[in-house]
C-alpha cells in the first residue's frame, strides 16, 4: 500500500524531530570536547566552529518543523543530550582520548550526512522541496566537517604519538 503525502509528511516530522535531537547531541558532545583538546589548537578552533554550525543545523531543523505545524520532541532531545554527555565523557580518562574522539566525530559526522541524505528524500516525496532546500545547507555542511576531519585524522594521530613519544622519554629520564 502505497503512503499518502499526508503519511509521508507524519514520517518527515518524525524524521526531523529525531535529527534535532541529533544535532543538539553534536552540540553536547563538541562542546565537552572543546575543553579538553587545548594542545591541538587547530582541531579546537575547527571544533568551536562546528558547534556553532551544529546550533544552526538545529535551528533550521526547529525551522523546518514549524513550516510543518509541529515542534521538537523534548523526550527525544534529552534523551540524546544524555548520550551525547555519555560519549564525550567516555575518553575522559584515556590518554588517546584525542585520537579516538577524532575518529568517532568523523564516524558521527557520516551518520549525520547519511540523515540528511534520508531527509532530503523524504522532503522531496512529501512534496516539500523547500524543506530539502534548507536540509541541503546542513548537508553540505557536514560534508564538509568530515572532509576536513579526513584529512586531519593522520595529522592528529602523529601528533599524538609524537607527544606521547616526547612524554616516555622525559620520564625515562626521571
Amino acid at each position: 500500500m502505497e503512503l499518502t503525502v499526508t503519511d509521508k509528511t507524519e514520517v518527515l516530522k518524525d524524521w526531523l524531530r529525531d535529527a534535532y535531537a541529533m544535532e543538539s547531541q553534536a552540540v553536547e558532545m563538541l562542546e565537552r570536547q572543546v575543553g579538553r583538546i587545548e594542545n591541538y589548537p587547530e582541531l579546537l578552533a575547527k571544533a568551536k566552529e562546528h558547534v556553532e554550525v551544529s546550533k544552526r543545523q538545529a535551528d533550521r531543523l526547529k525551522d523546518c518543523l514549524a513550516q510543518l505545524g509541529t515542534q521538537p520532541s523534548s523526550i527525544k532531545t534529552g534523551i540524546q543530550m544524555l548520550i551525547g554527555n555519555a560519549q564525550s565523557l567516555s575518553g575522559v580518562v584515556a590518554p588517546d582520548e584525542i585520537v579516538k574522539a577524532s575518529v568517532f566525530n568523523y564516524a558521527f559526522e557520516h551518520f549525520e550526512i547519511a540523515n540528511y541524505r534520508a531527509l532530503i528524500a523524504a522532503a522531496e516525496s512529501a512534496g516539500k522541496p523547500e524543506i530539502a532546500r534548507i536540509l541541503k545547507q546542513s548537508l553540505d555542511e557536514e560534508l564538509e566537517m568530515a572532509g576536513w576531519l579526513e584529512q586531519r585524522i593522520p595529522q592528529v594521530t602523529q601528533t599524538y604519538l609524537t607527544r606521547r613519544e616526547t612524554m616516555s622519554a622525559s620520564e625515562a629520564k626521571r
